[in-house]
């Protein structure tokens, strides 16, 4: 049988807590058990899929992690916070467990290097800003992994991240940035870095200032016509988004996930929706935007 999204959870910040349940209404939980039906959640691993699994010189999309198992199952987990609401955590729809980041992680690359130019007290160099266009809009992998390298892997991107308020998102190791693990709740904790008001973080850290925000904000609301999927689907208007896949060399499964900002009735809302285990990129596609509509659709009430 599938595996079945529970009830929503209102995310902790510290690491390891897993939050408050809270009901959702049965609208969401039926629509969230489709999208996982209608992606096809009790599968076998493709017998002949394999990919190459990433260089040293192209820190590509795919690979996987020594002892990983195959998974056989799919799973989804969205989480929706309203901007203009009191409260400061997301409602999370499903488990709040982790997964691959895949092309999402590039937004917090360019987070950890403009909170260290911020650092430095300048802004990105034309070489800097050459590479991380293409690398939002584009989701282009020879500028991330340029940039992956500059802001020192893994540990620079760790160390930004106390400052943005992440607490549950764990760098890929070496190259391996597509391999880094967050949850839903971390990506909202990077999205309202981004989206917010102010320049603080959850946790009352010096973050990214106006100048830094507006930058990212404006990379991820002129992403490539072809890559305008995910979040997006929920509706409304004002999509800024990054999103990111990935092929599995382990199972042929594909991990696919969604992040970014969307305005329904003049109301701004931040949704993260995680996936993997899709058979294809496609039905992936399909899942995530299945359950971007039905959590925004719960949060919204609409």
């Amino acid at each position: 049988m599938p595996n079945q999204p529970r009830p929503p959870q209102h995310a902790e910040s510290p690491a390891g807590h897993r939050g408050r349940r809270a009901f959702a209404g049965a609208g969401v939980l039926l629509a969230l058990s489709t999208a996982l039906l209608a992606g096809g959640t009790a599968h076998a691993a493709p017998a002949a899929a394999a990919v190459a699994r990433p260089s040293e010189q192209t820190g590509a999309e795919t690979g996987s992690p020594a002892a990983a198992e195959p998974r056989h199952t799919t799973r989804v987990t969205a989480a929706v916070l309203d901007l203009d609401g009191t409260g400061r955590v997301p409602t999370v729809y499903g488990d709040d467990v982790t997964y691959d980041t895949a092309s999402i992680i590039k937004v917090d690359i360019l987070a950890t290097l403009l909170l260290q130019a911020q650092d430095e007290g300048r802004r990105l160099t034309a070489q800097e800003r050459a590479r991380a266009e293409p690398m939002i809009r584009h989701s282009d992998n020879a500028a991330a992994n340029a940039l992956w390298r500059e802001i020192g892997r893994a540990p620079g991107l760790e160390a930004a991240n106390k400052r943005l308020g992440l607490t549950e998102t764990k760098g890929g190791s070496g190259t391996r940035w597509g391999l880094t693990r967050t949850t839903v709740s971390d990506q909202i904790r990077l999205l309202r870095a981004v989206f917010g008001t102010g320049g603080k973080s959850d946790g009352g850290a010096t973050a990214l200032n106006q100048a830094s925000r507006t930058y990212v904000r404006t990379l991820m609301a002129g992403v490539a016509t072809e890559q305008a999927w995910g979040v997006s689907a929920a509706g409304g208007s004002g999509a800024a988004l990054k999103n990111g896949w990935l092929q599995r060399s382990t199972s042929g499964l594909w991990d696919v996930n969604s992040v970014g900002r969307i305005v329904v009735d003049g109301h701004p809302y931040l949704v993260a929706v995680l996936s993997d285990g899709s058979t294809s990129m496609k039905d992936g596609v399909a899942l995530v935007e299945r359950a971007a509509r039905a959590a925004l659709a719960s949060a919204s009430g609409h």
